[in-house]
């Protein structure tokens, strides 16, 4: 446990400063003013160091700040680690040991915000920059298969369409099973208000189908898929395989990032459909029990008043949030740098990088769709 540092000048000819407690950073606390106050610019002859506990750098910047006697004559000889911190410090910092302790500069302005909000643009528009990068390299490495589709490798492509899309089956159902149910709980009630729980089936055919479907199949890929293949990537690049793989000539972009967008873009489509059939049987389920409108009359109402049209304005997002999934965890995954920090890192970025982009292109897609009148 620390002892407080403390001190005693005695006799008057020759002042000798007997010092006391631990002379390092925690337990200075108010000792240099005090011995400041009391030395009054005057130099200490000789010290006495019997009672002096620990000692670092920052009781021998005090020291030397204050001045002192050599050490021929300071009675150094019985702690010889204080002679060498303080001739250290007297080295190092000459002006500290030759005046008072300069007093720290006045900072004017705070531009801390400011140079925060700076990186943080200037980080956005370089990651931006380089997501564009590896779309074209995407492009360019999907017209060499249409070119030479012998290169294309099966194998790994069908692994990944098992793995990232149809093991995330269950969890997409029940998912979007529930998230009907609610839209049907929720629009049943409001409905109810102005005597028209009938359009209830309207608002869930349209909720599930254009959008929630889609959007929420895409959300649960994204934490799911898009975070393993960056996960995967990352610990190949950690692992040096992915410069093994260039060594022995096999281009990694081939190897590593096409059957992950491959499986994506044909598993997403389908995940989406099964979502859609998911939300509506939740719906079905809550205005049978609800509401009293039975499944043959729900499905009736639902082909006459919201028909097929908006069964493929959902669908047609499908593959333009697959490639946004799949681009984003692998271009992540190519990323991680060669620890275990950088691999969380970029694993945390894949995923949230992914639904930003996802609500952004659904947005987009919404504005576009009302635009042109469907």
């Amino acid at each position: 446990m620390d002892q407080p540092a403390d001190f005693r000048i005695e006799g008057r000819r020759e002042p000798v400063l007997a010092l006391t407690g631990d002379w390092t950073a925690t337990g200075l606390g108010r000792a240099p003013e005090r011995l400041a106050a009391a030395l009054r610019g005057e130099v200490a002859g000789r010290l006495d160091l019997s009672g002096l506990g620990r000692f670092d750098t920052s009781g021998a910047l005090v020291l030397a700040r204050q001045g002192r006697a050599t050490p021929q004559t300071s009675g150094l000889d019985a702690r010889p680690d204080v002679a060498r911190l303080l001739a250290l410090v007297e080295a190092r910092y000459p002006e500290q040991a030759d005046g008072p302790a300069p007093k720290p500069a006045e900072r004017r302005h705070d531009w801390h915000v400011l140079e925060r909000l700076g990186h943080g643009t200037v980080h956005f528009l370089v990651d931006a920059f380089y997501t564009f990068a590896f779309y074209g390299r995407l492009l360019a490495a999907l017209a060499r298969l249409a070119v030479h589709p012998s290169r294309f490798r099966l194998a790994p492509t069908t692994a990944l369409m098992e793995r990232a899309g149809l093991d995330a089956l269950p969890i997409v159902a029940i998912t979007n099973l529930f998230v009907g149910a609610t839209i049907a709980f929720l629009g049943a009630d409001l409905l109810a208000q102005f005597g028209a729980q009938i359009f209830t089936v309207e608002l869930i055919g349209v909720a599930v189908l254009r959008e929630f479907g889609v959007l929420i199949t895409a959300v649960l890929l994204a934490g799911r898929s898009g975070s393993s293949f960056a996960a995967e990537l990352g610990a190949m690049k950690m692992n040096q395989e992915v410069d093994a793989m260039q060594v022995i000539g096999v281009d990694p972009f081939e190897a590593l990032v096409l059957p992950r967008f491959v499986a994506m873009l044909l598993m997403e489509p389908l995940l989406t459909f099964v979502a859609m059939i998911s939300g509506l049987a939740g719906g079905i389920l809550v205005v049978w029990t609800v509401v009293g409108l039975s499944p043959a009359f729900f499905l009736q109402r639902l082909l006459d008043n919201v028909g097929i049209r908006h069964f493929w304005l959902g669908m047609v997002k499908a593959p333009v949030l697959a490639v946004i999934i799949a681009a984003i965890g692998c271009r992540q995954g190519f990323e991680v740098g060669g620890d275990v920090e950088q691999l969380g890192r970029r694993v945390t970025s894949s995923v949230v990088q992914a639904i930003f982009a996802i609500i952004l292109v659904d947005a987009v897609f919404a504005v576009l769709f009302l635009a042109i009148g469907l």
